[in-house]
């Protein structure tokens, strides 16, 4: 009945609108969803979207989500507009909130509150560093930086796991595996009392308009993505590919550390072994839906965290499995793929073609 027809140039309409349309998509294949586990589909859809916003209290809850997510994925668009392949943001995310603890972990009760400014370096440092070994590996023996950044992701967990059952655990925690509660100079100062909304999300807003400028204010940012789009011609322009490489990297390994480092001496307090929560490949899906744009992925970080806070709201109050919010990201991500068929190709409809008949009533005419 139809085929896809290339268009003469992409289509900006569908480049904005392919988002929307994946999301209405997700959300019809979700209430199929709710209706097949046997519950209500408009009472799903009430927990996934409208009890995340339905209080002052549920959106602080929502911001505090969608802070890392943001940080991440705003690291990540530096990447993938330069064409890196960064898949382990979740590792310097980890990384960065190992760093931070080491750092928290030195304070006592008499220190003071400035000790929050380098914890938060620490995050950065840490997450950089880690990130650094993606772009060494690929810088000097030419290793697939999705492989490498990939296989860091468990290295990283692991050197989480080792801290706090071993050197880090606290000694008077029953023994569960997990460092001792930070002091409270330590803590990152909120913005608002009664709520956890802390001054990250101030930072991450401060992040998206420092991007922003980065990529479409400054020669270094059109230099990164024109290595992105055309690495010959960036060559041909006398753009460093080694440099675009670095820079991706330290800086989607910073804004991921910055992160880890929000979340420890934030919202959780203390290193555990569920400080990995996913939001590094979350972040992935939050830079493409926000397409690689500052404002645009701040739209994305709070859908995403949506889906967080409702995977859990649908695991205590509906009996669903925690796993529903990966569903939910995962459908996400693969309607938007679809709809961005739309961005270079339409739908047409083939001209019909003549009958048989129709062609010899044609033939006799000619005779």
């Amino acid at each position: 009945m139809f085929k896809l027809e290339a268009r003469p140039e992409a289509s900006k309409f569908w480049s904005y609108g392919s988002p929307i349309l994946a999301l209405l998509v997700t959300v019809v294949i979700g209430m199929i969803l709710f209706s097949a586990l046997g519950k209500d589909p408009l009472r799903g859809l009430e927990v996934f979207f409208w009890e995340p916003v339905k209080s002052g209290y549920a959106i602080g809850e929502l911001l505090v989500k969608a802070t890392p997510l943001l940080l991440i994925a705003l690291g990540l668009a530096v990447c993938f507009r330069s064409n890196v392949w960064n898949i382990g943001a979740e590792g310097q995310y980890i990384i960065g909130a190992v760093a931070a603890s080491g750092v928290a972990l030195l304070a006592d009760t008499t220190t003071g509150g400035w000790i929050v400014v380098p914890i938060l370096m620490a995050g950065v440092l840490g997450g950089m560093a880690w990130a650094g070994l993606t772009a060494l590996l690929r810088d000097r023996f030419n290793a697939n930086e999705i492989l490498v950044s990939l296989m860091l992701v468990y290295v990283a967990t692991m050197v989480l796991s080792y801290l706090v059952y071993g050197p880090w655990k606290d000694p008077a925690g029953y023994n569960f595996p997990q460092t001792k509660t930070f002091e409270a100079a330590t803590k990152i100062p909120r913005l608002f009392a009664g709520s956890r909304v802390s001054i990250g999300l101030l930072l991450a807003l401060l992040s998206v308009a420092a991007l922003w400028v980065f990529l479409f204010r400054t020669r270094a940012g059109f230099a990164q993505q024109v290595g992105g789009l055309a690495p010959a011609a960036a060559r041909y322009a006398g753009f460093s590919s080694r440099s675009a490489l670095w820079t991706a990297l330290l800086v989607s390994g910073g804004m991921a550390g910055l992160a880890g480092a929000l979340e420890v001496a934030g919202p959780i307090g203390q290193l555990t072994p569920y400080v990995p929560a996913g939001y590094g490949f979350a972040a992935i899906i939050v830079a493409y839906v926000g397409r690689l744009h500052p404002v645009g992925m701040v739209f994305s970080a709070i859908l995403m965290s949506m889906f967080y806070i409702g995977g859990e709201l649908a695991q205590s109050r509906l009996g669903l499995p925690k796993s529903l919010t990966g569903v939910f990201q995962g459908l996400l991500l693969f309607t938007l793929l679809a709809c961005d068929t739309l961005v270079n190709y339409r739908l047409v409809r083939p001209p019909p073609k003549p009958s048989a008949a129709g062609r010899v009533v044609h033939t006799q005419e000619a005779t």
